[in-house]
């Protein structure tokens, strides 16, 4: 009966590890996509954003 436990315990306990390792991974790799995202939209060269000439800063 305690080998049941004890196995149990194990597999829940691994699953836990691997799904915090999958959160681990998978939420650093989201904000590095949305820093990128920004990046890249400001970088753009957009009609509206560009300053006309004429026009104080």
């Amino acid at each position: 009966m305690r080998t049941k436990i004890a196995r149990a315990a194990f597999l829940m306990t691994a699953m836990m590890f691997f799904a915090v390792l999958a959160v681990d991974i998978a939420i650093p790799t989201l904000v590095l996509c949305i820093m990128a995202l920004s990046t890249w939209l400001v970088s753009l060269d957009l009609p509206v954003a560009r300053k006309h000439g004429g026009e104080a800063a």
